[in-house]
C-alpha cells in the first residue's frame, strides 16, 4: 500500500513536472522574440515619389518611374501597381508575384530614389506662406527660414505647429525668441505633414 502510494506521488509529480515545462515553453512561444518585435517603421512612398525597379537579368523590365498624384505605377508586364502607402519590401514583393507568371524566378529590388512626397506647410504672419517639400529632417527654425522668417506683425512667442498623431490632433504652442535666445535649448524636429502657424 506504501508503495503504491509512492509509485502514485512519483506519477503525480512527473505529470505536473510535464505540464509545467509545457506551459513554460507555451509561454515562451506567445513572447516576441527580438526578430518579430516590430521596429522603426519603414518609410511608406507617396505621390512624386522616384522608385527604381531593377529585376536581375531583365534590362528590359528594369526602370524607374515617378509614383503619380493617384498613388499608381505602370511597370513592364506588372502593368497598373498601387505603390502609395507601400514600403519599398512590400511593393517588391507584389512586383515579385505579377512578374512570376512571365519570367521564371524573377530576383526584383525596389529602391527610393528620391522622397518627394514629404511636405510641412508654414502659414500665417511668415513672409513666403506655402507647402513646402523636405527631403530631410527639418527643425522649426529650418521651416520659418524656408518661408522667407517673420513678418513685422509676427508674434514670435506664439507658434504654434499642429500634428496629426495616431492619438488624434496635436497642437504644439512654441515662443521662438525664447527658443532662439536660450544656448542649450533641443531644436525642435518637424514631422511630415505638420502645419507651422505664426500669430
Amino acid at each position: 500500500m506504501r508503495r503504491a502510494n509512492i509509485m502514485g506521488r512519483v506519477a503525480i509529480t512527473t505529470i505536473l513536472f510535464i505540464a509545467g515545462s509545457a506551459l513554460a515553453m507555451l509561454a515562451d512561444g506567445l513572447k516576441p522574440s527580438a526578430a518579430t518585435t516590430p521596429g522603426v517603421a519603414e518609410y511608406r512612398l507617396g505621390p512624386d515619389d522616384v522608385i527604381e525597379v531593377f529585376v536581375w537579368k531583365e534590362p528590359e523590365l528594369t526602370t524607374t518611374v515617378v509614383v503619380r498624384p493617384d498613388g499608381r505605377i505602370s511597370l513592364p508586364l506588372a502593368n497598373e501597381l498601387e505603390a502609395s502607402g507601400k514600403t519599398a519590401a512590400e511593393l517588391q514583393q507584389e512586383i515579385t508575384a505579377r512578374l512570376s507568371k512571365y519570367v521564371v524566378q524573377p530576383m526584383v529590388n525596389v529602391m527610393v530614389k528620391q522622397v518627394n512626397s514629404l511636405k510641412i506647410s508654414v502659414l500665417g504672419e511668415v513672409r513666403k506662406p506655402d507647402v513646402y517639400r523636405i527631403k530631410n529632417r527639418v527643425t522649426l527654425l529650418d521651416a520659418l527660414a524656408m518661408a522667407g522668417g517673420f513678418t513685422d506683425l509676427a508674434r514670435q512667442n506664439k507658434v504654434i505647429v499642429l500634428r496629426n498623431s495616431p492619438g488624434g490632433p496635436l497642437r504644439v504652442k512654441i515662443n521662438v525668441k525664447q527658443l532662439v535666445g536660450d544656448d542649450h535649448a533641443a531644436p525642435f524636429y518637424l514631422e511630415p505633414l505638420d502645419t507651422v502657424y505664426v500669430e
